[in-house]
């Protein structure tokens, strides 16, 4: 078992990927790492991204940082357990540019909408803090939920009924 990035870890393994990287394209940050460049948790276990598009010569780069930083990375996104939002790209979050890599946090509303589904306690504290640093909005939550509801029958682990009632439960909650 690797031991937990932080956010100097982080900030290394960014560089890393945007000078490795040997041609231009886009990685998303995602769950952990989003909330460590953000400030909001001190660590996290892996490091989730999203390539798109994949930058050349970015999985040689992942393999030796890995290895180097000690740290795990996942190829994880919202879009991989929930319905994609048509519009997370123009939603993300740029973060900077390294090299010829731009790097930005993967929209926060469906970040938040898969950890919502997924109901973990770190998870929900993680939409909080998107809630308080105005990240995420409750009623971009709500909009983005209505949004993915007709399309979660593509998504059988998800049933619709307990994952809209789990956002709504949330939002209410997080309103008083």
């Amino acid at each position: 078992m690797r031991p937990p990035v932080d956010p100097s870890k982080i900030h290394r393994l960014l560089e890393g990927l945007g000078r490795r990287a040997k041609g231009p394209g886009r990685i998303y940050l995602v769950g952990g790492a989003s909330a460590l460049v953000e400030g909001w948790r001190g660590s996290t276990v892996d490091v989730d991204l999203k390539l798109d598009p994949e930058p050349a010569g970015i999985f040689e780069a992942i393999a030796d940082l890995k290895k180097v930083l000690d740290v795990n990375i996942e190829l994880a996104a919202p879009d991989h357990f929930l319905p994609e939002l048509p519009d997370w790209r123009e939603r993300s979050v740029f973060i900077e540019r390294i090299g010829e890599v731009d790097f930005f946090h993967y929209d926060f509303r469906a970040q938040a909408l898969a950890k919502l589904a997924r109901g973990h306690q770190r998870d929900l504290a993680d939409v909080r803090a998107m809630l308080d640093r105005g990240l995420v909005s409750q009623e971009e939550l709500r909009e983005a939920m209505e949004e993915v509801l007709p399309r979660l029958i593509r998504y059988p682990a998800i049933d619709a009924g307990s994952f809209e009632a789990r956002v709504r439960m949330f939002l209410e909650e997080s309103d008083g």
